[in-house]
């Protein structure tokens, strides 16, 4: 049987440029979404899979990342004072939601460089990665699918999502064989980035991972490539000469929120879906959209 999917790694070292000036002077992380930053519903998502053993890759100013996981007294005494028992048991709640290490990238050198900062915290086992730009929807399953395909196959697995041809440029792309699985796809090769002339398909890996140890030899093993940075689907690609690599497809439940327009998306479903903002959120935009 496969070890079981105990930790995750969340790199967040990146600059966030593109949601700048928002990003200027805050982790493009800690940018909310409602009432909670993006961060926190990634957290959320391990946890939700069982996982509470969760290592941040950060970089120069990302101590709020930091702070937002760790208690605040002054803040929790603020709210017993003024009687606000409910936000206190929320904050005592997010700091108690995991075990959350954090290590620094010095230099920004590509995913695959993050990842391998994670080897002495991860050890010999295997382990998820959660991109946070990637924020999948509470029930979407897709993580929880990736874990059971790993205990399946003992494989290292890739969230897959198809994509319009136009959009290929912007990911990571897959060469595969079916599995024998609705969901799951054998992968022979990737190709980072390509054009859509050279993507060997149109299933595009998103920011999901569920990797074997042994990614960490392979990216060792991985020369800077595109952007001189050393590209986790080129150690992925190196991987598949030792082990085999799976793919688990999925259709929808993924918000790209360092895309203003997902972003937005990202926001106006969460809304809807709450109690408190959901009824009175739906009727404002049923009278904006309705004709004059």
């Amino acid at each position: 049987m496969a070890s079981p999917v105990r930790k995750a790694v969340i790199p967040a070292a990146g600059l966030g440029t593109r949601f700048l000036p928002a990003t200027k002077a805050q982790p493009k992380e800690m940018v909310p979404l409602i009432d909670k930053p993006a961060i926190q519903y990634v957290v959320e998502e391990a946890v939700s899979v069982g996982i509470t053993d969760i290592l941040v890759i950060t970089g120069r100013g990302k101590r709020a990342i930091e702070d937002h996981f760790d208690r605040s007294l002054e803040l929790e005494q603020a709210l017993e004072r003024s009687g606000k028992f409910e936000d206190l048991a929320e904050m005592k709640a997010i700091a108690s939601l995991a075990d959350v290490h954090y290590v620094r990238q010095g230099e920004p050198l590509g995913l695959g460089h993050a990842v391998r900062m994670a080897r002495s915290h991860v050890g010999d086992e295997p382990f998820a990665v959660l991109l946070p730009d990637d924020l999948m929807h509470h029930n979407s399953g897709i993580l929880a699918g990736m874990i059971a395909a790993h205990e399946l196959t003992g494989s290292s697995i890739l969230a897959l999502k198809q994509v319009a041809r136009a959009e290929v440029a912007l990911y990571g792309c897959v060469a595969f064989e079916e599995a024998g699985d609705e969901s799951l796809v054998k992968v022979l090769g990737l190709v980072e980035k390509p054009s859509p002339a050279e993507a060997p398909s149109d299933l595009a890996v998103m920011g999901r991972y569920v990797l074997t140890p042994a990614i960490f030899d392979a990216i060792d093993a991985t020369r800077p490539g595109r952007g001189a940075e050393i590209q986790l689907t080129d150690a992925i690609t190196r991987l598949l000469a030792t082990e085999d690599v799976y793919g688990f497809r999925f259709v929808e439940g993924r918000f790209d929120v360092g895309n203003k327009l997902d972003y937005l998306k990202a926001t106006v479903e969460f809304a809807l879906e709450r109690d408190d903002l959901g009824p009175a959120f739906r009727a404002f935009l049923e009278e904006k959209m309705a004709p004059r």
